[in-house]
């Protein structure tokens, strides 16, 4: 499944869980670094308006779909794809980085909740070992100084894992100039995931997203701040549908 922007292709090259599970453990069993994104509509939305955030997606290693729309998209396009949520990552990708005896990062959120996500995770995922945290300064520029310096201190902690809490586009562009920097390192770009674990945000229950309608619970939440971002996801849904349909003409008849 891929989505096009000014000629260019954005794939969500990782169709489930278990390729996924597959290609980080070996990653990690190479100690090869990568970096991971996790689409939804809101990035489409800022893959349409934003180069800088075109290039930095295009940079990411995998990408796994996050949203039900992506979802439903890729089934209409023929080729689906598992919903795979950076929040619901958040575990999985730790037991992982366990078992491989790889060490983690957080940088983003604040203090506090890398504090409390580190104290919870380590608690929940035996053999885990969070080596190092760092929530950025309020300005942060994720191709500046102190993302470079973030990033040597990486690699000089020999991390393996390195989950970012920014928020899109800069964790996506903090992880592309992390592929050159600390090579090494796999990048996770997963939003709230360590907020979510931390308690410092409230996750939908998870019957209203079940149902689908997690962006509504998170709407009603606080309309002000996402009734205008989710009404350019909804703007955009008609062009992605139609891309849709081509992509499922061109490439003949729909997968099991």
């Amino acid at each position: 499944m891929h989505f096009v922007f000014n000629n260019q292709t954005v794939a969500v090259n990782v169709a489930d869980r278990t390729a996924l599970t597959k290609t980080l453990k070996r990653r990690f069993g190479r100690s090869e670094g990568f970096a991971l994104a996790t689409v939804n509509l809101d990035h489409l939305v800022k893959l349409s308006e934003n180069t800088a955030f075109l290039t930095a997606y295009r940079a990411q290693d995998f990408i796994v779909a996050d949203g039900r729309p992506i979802v439903w998209l890729s089934r209409l396009a023929g080729r689906p794809v598992e919903l795979m949520p950076g929040s619901d990552l958040v575990v999985p990708l730790c037991a992982l980085a366990a078992e491989a005896g790889v060490k983690v990062a957080f940088v983003g959120s604040t203090a506090s909740v890398l504090s409390q996500a580190r104290a919870e995770l380590m608690q929940r995922v035996r053999g885990l070992e969070v080596a190092y945290t760092h929530a950025p300064s309020r300005n942060f520029d994720p191709e500046g100084e102190e993302a470079r310096q973030i990033l040597a201190e990486l690699a000089e902690h020999d991390i393996g894992l390195c989950f970012i809490a920014l928020g899109a586009p800069k964790q996506e562009q903090f992880a592309q100039l992390g592929r050159q920097l600390a090579p090494a390192v796999g990048f996770a770009s997963i939003g709230a995931g360590l907020d979510f674990v931390a308690g410092a945000q409230t996750r939908a229950p998870r019957w209203v997203r079940g149902l689908a309608m997690e962006w509504l619970w998170r709407m009603l939440s606080n309309p002000m701040r996402l009734l205008p971002r989710y009404a350019k996801c909804f703007a955009i849904l008609p062009r992605q549908i139609l891309q849709a349909l081509r992509l499922r003409l061109r490439a003949g008849p729909a997968a099991d």
